[in-house]
């Protein structure tokens, strides 16, 4: 369960009366259908699978190679990848574990990595010699850190929790010996921000409340690490950090102050003015430098999708590259001299790859091929980003996944899919369990419902203290959308979510009779328990985190009457239920209960406990495991006409 760390303005509600009735829809443009003439191949899980996961994108100090994690192996390792086209070199070699790679260091070889326990979200910081020696350099039990990044000379700026459970301190380390030095103890717990790299300032964030937040500057070279606030305001207004400048100059933050929107601003560190650095119709959802600070990389989150530009910081003109192939770009990083670029492309029939890309040359260089060679693109569904009203009038947006099968002569049943958060968003990508269920023959409607990120500070805020009610007959209405359609199965519609959505599955399953099956996948069955068990290291944001669900110290009642598991006896119909035994935020013992409360009833559920996973999937086996589970699943309850596998 990932929740709103953001905090915006106040709720502009209309509460329109309509009830009943099925949604009034946007048409979105048909998706591609298959030709009469041509067979859908069929592949498993394994196949979708096959597929391999890489992200990351740090170059290496003489520009020859970048730092990738990749799953080729089963498990997320961290592996070298020329940039000159040549075969990939494995760095780490873990079989158990996930281990991401985050940055080379500035003048070497050695790299910085981050690995937890099984999905315990307790991850250390290691360092990988250039023997291959690995270095812990956050030892200790019960602790959480992560890195914050480079400073002029070379050192690096790391947060632990250890001296206190619930507070974040930051430490500066010698890129030499590794030696430390506490430059910043988190007294008021506030939320770490940036570093600037000439190392004289840090970057904090206070949630005051849930719709409401401050910037403060810490002045690292004084005396007195009092903190400064930098943005006095009134009323509910968020603010939060990008990141400073390369010249240690300006803080970039973001703010909805002047919008629906966030826009991006710069503070003069010198003169403690603000100006507008970058605006759009939608969130400004990042801003970063090139080292030397000659580029510009910002990100836009566009309905649902990020569209990024890259521009040259001095003139502001667009950098101009080669034709690229179809997808969003992703994870640009330069070269220290900025002569060359790498960067990802993905789409949702198209899985990320890494390019690079010399300045000023005439072709791009494909780094890597991770779709599985059994299949093509043409073989996958492109989503439509479709509008429906829902019952209070409000317009409600979703991505929609038509099965290349799927016809008016060929309905098929139907899943609306939740995402995780409260404030999640689903959006456009390739995810192989989608595609996977709709290769097998089952649409998806991934519904973006009131307080879903993404579309204003008003949206945002729609379902505070009203989750399973609002956002859950905006799910309701959703499934209602699909019935309108003639390619749908209007009575084969399903419900499928992890996380926040795996609670509004339980929620849909026990609150409504909407629909015909649910899988929860790691979802929140008792709000009463899971916000008084809270990872300690949430303690920043706690109080936007209560304001959004409420306090279980006074709100205890609603949060027992919106919970699944007290109101399991309503629950008429089969349920899959998917856990990881090491989540420290559902604890396995929600969905045991969950379970068993359903078994109860005499209805159908089915249960699949990973023993090495946490909140979510980071092994493949376990992917492809609860991939094959949920179509298995469907096929016996929801597809009539499938045969279970």
């Amino acid at each position: 369960m990932s929740i709103k760390t953001g905090v915006l303005s106040t709720l502009a509600i209309l509460m329109l009366t309509a009830c009943g009735k099925a949604p009034e829809t946007t048409e979105p443009t048909a998706p591609a259908t298959l030709s009469e003439n041509k067979q859908v191949t069929t592949f498993s899980a394994e196949e979708f699978f096959a597929t391999t996961t890489v992200f990351g994108s740090s170059i290496n100090h003489d520009g020859s190679s970048v730092l990738v994690s990749s799953d080729a192996t089963g498990v997320f390792n961290a592996y070298r990848y020329p940039l000159d086209g040549s075969e990939p070199e494995q760095l780490t070699k873990s079989d158990k574990d996930t281990v991401y790679g985050i940055s080379w260091f500035p003048e070497d070889n050695r790299f910085i990595y981050t690995a937890d326990q099984g999905g315990n979200e307790l991850n250390h910081l290691y360092v990988r010699e250039m023997d291959g020696s690995v270095k812990d350099l956050t030892p200790g039990d019960n602790l959480k850190a992560g890195f914050l990044g480079w400073n002029d000379n070379g050192d690096f700026y790391a947060i632990s929790n250890e001296r206190d459970p619930k507070a974040f301190d930051v430490y500066r380390y010698s890129s030499k010996d590794y030696q430390r030095e506490l430059i910043f103890q988190n007294d008021e717990v506030l939320s770490i921000g940036d570093v600037s790299r000439d190392g004289r300032w840090l970057s904090l964030t206070k949630a005051v409340s849930g719709a409401d937040s401050d910037l403060y500057l810490i002045d690292l070279t004084a005396e007195e690490t009092t903190p400064i606030h930098i943005t006095p305001h009134e009323g509910n207004i968020e603010y939060f950090s990008y990141g400073f400048t390369p010249d240690s100059g300006k803080l970039i933050f973001g703010t909805d102050e002047h919008s629906e929107y966030s826009q991006a601003w710069a503070y003069d560190l010198e003169s403690a003015e603000s100006q507008l650095f970058y605006e759009t119709d939608w969130d400004v959802s990042f801003v970063y430098f090139s080292k030397d600070g000659k580029y510009t990389v910002i990100g836009v989150n566009d309905d649902a999708q990020t569209k990024l530009t890259i521009l040259n910081s001095e003139t502001k003109q667009s950098v101009q590259m080669p034709e690229l192939p179809a997808g969003d770009l992703a994870g640009v990083n330069f070269s220290n001299d900025s002569t060359k670029v790498v960067f990802y492309i993905n789409a949702d029939n198209s899985p990320s790859n890494l390019y690079t890309y010399t300045l000023g040359g005439d072709k791009i260089v494909k780094l890597t091929d991770t779709l599985n060679p059994a299949m093509t693109p043409e073989d996958l569904v492109m989503s439509d980003v479709v509008r429906f009203k829902s019952f209070d009038g409000l317009e409600i947006p979703g991505l929609l996944y038509k099965p290349l099968q799927a016809s008016a002569d060929n309905k098929v049943p139907a899943l609306v899919w939740v995402h995780g958060g409260p404030g999640g968003q689903s959006r456009k990508g390739y995810r192989a369990a989608i595609q996977h269920l709709v290769n097998n023959g089952y649409a998806i409607f991934a519904v973006n419902n009131r307080g879903s990120s993404g579309y204003g500070k008003t949206f945002y805020h729609l379902d505070d203290k009203n989750h399973g009610e609002g956002d859950l007959q905006d799910i309701v209405y959703g499934k209602k959308y699909l019935q309108t359609l003639d390619w749908v199965d209007s009575s084969r519609i399903g419900i499928i979510g992890g996380s926040y959505g795996g609670y509004m599955t339980m929620a849909g399953m026990a609150f409504t009779d909407e629909f015909e099956v649910g899988i929860n996948i790691f979802g929140v069955t008792n709000w009463v328990r899971t916000l008084n068990s809270i990872p300690p290291w949430w303690e920043a944001f706690k109080k936007a985190l209560y304001d959004e669900m409420g306090d279980p110290a006074t709100d205890a009642e609603r949060h027992r009457k919106i919970s699944p598991l007290f109101h399991a006896d309503n629950i008429k119909k089969p349920v899959l239920v998917v856990q990881g035994a090491n989540d420290p935020r559902v604890l396995q013992v929600e969905s045991d209960e969950m379970v068993a409360a359903i078994k109860a009833n005499n209805v159908p559920v089915e249960y699949v406990l990973f023993e090495d996973e946490g909140h979510g999937f980071r092994k493949k086996a376990n992917r492809i495991t609860a991939s094959n589970a949920y179509v298995r699943f469907l096929d016996r309850y929801l597809n009539n006409s499938a045969n279970p596998l």
